[in-house]
């Protein structure tokens, strides 16, 4: 990334770089007055370690992304992908083949409560750090570390750890892309600050806010003390905040995700139970109705002959807990535009109490998590961004709402947008009830959750009525398949003989496949995960792979033989001159090297 930003610069202001490095003096006397004086004051936030979280968004990965064949549905044909991994280096590696690409991006990142965890990255060697914290190198330790408000430095940890991994994902955002981050009342003023800092105060289209929570905390003096149940989502658009159009909707392009088969109508739901705390007490809108009655916390919306016709028209539904809500017949409501407000109300969004019971239908109620973000809340924020075949992106997955947001809204709207969905694998603890019911780590109940609401809208043959995709490739983060080259400081002549035979030796690490190896060659070369992947029968001495999408007005012919024939060079002669030929650097002699190049653009390795 820090190469891509360089070249840029180079091709504005040639004159700036001297030996190939920036000459700082040249570039502060080409841009004037536009440059700031260091040593004057300005605004902004800073705090310990803002500096070496500035410099990990831009050190490269030193990962890749391995495909896991066989724990996706569809895979030869979807676009939709789950990653396992940390998600800065995962961020990394997608930056070259979804720079530009993505329409919307959430997260729903740790709020830093003091409670929760947070990603404790390590500067020098982030991957290396990774893949021994998540069980995939020796020496394993904790996955992730608290962030006690007694720890010293509870607010910079945070910090540190959310600032590289939005800078990153900003570039992945389409001209018209929005981002919207969920928090919560801990450190949505820092949140703010850096957000302004990194993608500019004009960028920020709106801080929507929901009510997260329907129950009251009356434990202790709680009952007391100003209830917190608001949380907020930041939303920062590419175009600037006051340009950004967001889709609006009228009744009638409402979803309608239930079916009523008495009715045989569609409908939606809404919440029929209002608090019953305090001033908005009122016993006499406590009445049962079809054996349910509210609790002391709760009472009914409407009075009891409203209620009773609600029932007698079936119009009152019940959840599996006993909860009622009241539906909303498609067909059956006026046409209004239907803005964009940045309160979001409760009948919209749902709680987090919905949210949690979403995912008890989908996985029973082992699944250890305690808050889940409601998936009409999500639904809400998609279907306001993005359209028919747009990129959606969440790099703090946790439970999966997400993916299952967008699996919904594709099949009530007939529409076809992509997802991708990237989730640590952060260890379940064996005191979780999580563990007992078969999860080692979150991301085993983000794929889950996925499988559960794909699976919920495919047929027998595992495809979508209609054609649509609620497929997914499952991707994990690991070691680099290239065999990297380690300075040698000794002495020892014969040692240093040895190392460089062994480097020439073999191209790959050991336990290097070609399916992982492909991958990352067309990461590298900036070509999507959903890339076509084909045999390419007009080569009949090499196997050689083509590799193409869509995005690219180029193709990949990739060979890993150790051997190129004659035959190969003389195929090789039809390919355009866009194309890219790729293969073992010590496959080809000299010679072939420049018949090739004159054809096409060699590339080895």
């Amino acid at each position: 990334m820090e190469d891509e930003r360089l070249a840029s610069l180079k091709q504005i202001v040639p004159e700036a770089f001297t030996d190939g490095k920036v000459d700082f003096e040249q570039l502060r006397a080409l841009l004037g007055e536009a440059v700031e004086d260091e040593s004057a004051e300005h605004f902004g936030l800073n705090w310990t370690g803002k500096r070496e979280a500035r410099r990990l968004a831009g050190m490269p990965s030193k990962g890749t992304l391995v495909p896991v064949p066989g724990k996706g549905l569809n895979e030869d044909t979807t676009e939709n992908i789950f990653i396992e991994g940390d998600n800065l280096e995962v961020l990394k590696l997608l930056h070259k083949s979804y720079r530009g690409k993505i329409k919307m991006i959430y997260i729903d990142p740790p709020y830093n409560t003091g409670n929760d965890f947070i990603y404790k990255d390590d500067y020098r060697m982030p991957l290396e750090s990774y893949l021994q914290r998540s069980g995939q190198k020796s020496d394993m330790g904790e996955l992730l570390t608290s962030n006690p408000k007694s720890g010293g430095r509870f607010h910079s940890d945070w910090l540190n750890m959310m600032y590289p991994r939005l800078r990153v994902a900003w570039d992945l955002l389409t001209t018209d892309g929005v981002i919207f981050v969920s928090i919560g009342d801990d450190e949505v003023n820092h949140l703010t600050c850096i957000l302004d800092e990194m993608y500019g105060r004009e960028n920020l289209a709106g801080i929507f806010s929901w009510k997260s929570r329907a129950k009251p905390t009356n434990a202790g003096d709680a009952r007391f003390r100003p209830q917190r149940v608001a949380e907020y989502v930041l939303a920062y658009a590419k175009l600037g905040g006051d340009k950004h159009l967001f889709n609006v909707v009228s009744a009638k392009e409402r979803t309608y995700p239930h079916f009523d088969k008495e009715r045989q109508a569609n409908y939606r739901t809404t919440t029929i139970l209002t608090s019953n705390r305090g001033m908005f007490r009122r016993e006499t809108m406590r009445f049962e109705i079809a054996g349910f009655s509210p609790d002391e916390e709760q009472r009914w919306k409407a009075g009891f002959d409203v209620i009773k016709e609600y029932f007698d028209e079936g119009r009152l539904g019940f959840n599996e807990d006993g909860t009622p809500f009241l539906k909303h017949f498609e067909g059956n409501e006026e046409e209004a535009l239907y803005p964009l407000y940045t309160f979001i109300e409760p009948d919209l969004s749902g709680t987090a109490e919905l949210g949690k019971s979403e995912l008890n239908r989908l996985l029973g109620r082992n699944h250890g998590i305690d808050t889940v973000k409601p998936v009409n809340l999500l639904k809400y924020l998609v279907a306001s961004t993005t359209g028919d075949q747009d990129y959606v992106l969440d790099f703090f997955a946790g439970s999966g709402t997400t993916a299952q947001a967008v699996i919904e809204l594709n099949a009530e709207n007939n529409e076809s947008r992509k997802y991708i969905c990237v989730q640590l694998p952060e260890l379940v603890k064996e005191s979780n009830e999580a563990f007992h019911a078969g999860f080692r780590t979150i991301s085993d109940i983000t794929l889950a959750r996925i499988k559960a609401a794909s699976e919920l809208y495919a047929n027998q043959n595992g495809n979508l009525l209609g054609g649509l995709d609620v497929g997914y490739r499952v991707f994990q983060l690991e070691y680099s398949n290239f065999k990297a080259w380690s300075d040698y400081h000794g002495n020892d002549l014969d040692e240093l003989r040895g190392l460089l035979e062994s480097q020439l030796d073999s191209t790959f690490v050991d336990g290097a496949n070609e399916d992982g190896i492909l991958t990352e060659i067309l990461l590298l070369e900036g070509f999507p995960l959903t890339s076509k992947v084909e045999i390419d029968e007009t080569f009949q001495r090499n196997a050689v792979r083509c590799i193409s999408h869509e995005w690219s007005e180029h193709r990949l012919f990739v060979t890993l033989d150790k051997e190129i024939q004659e035959e190969t060079v003389r195929m090789a002669d039809d390919l355009k001159k866009i194309d890219i030929f790729i293969c073992l650097d010590n496959a080809l002699t000299d010679q072939d090297k420049l018949r090739l190049a004159d054809v096409c653009r060699l590339k080895t390795i």
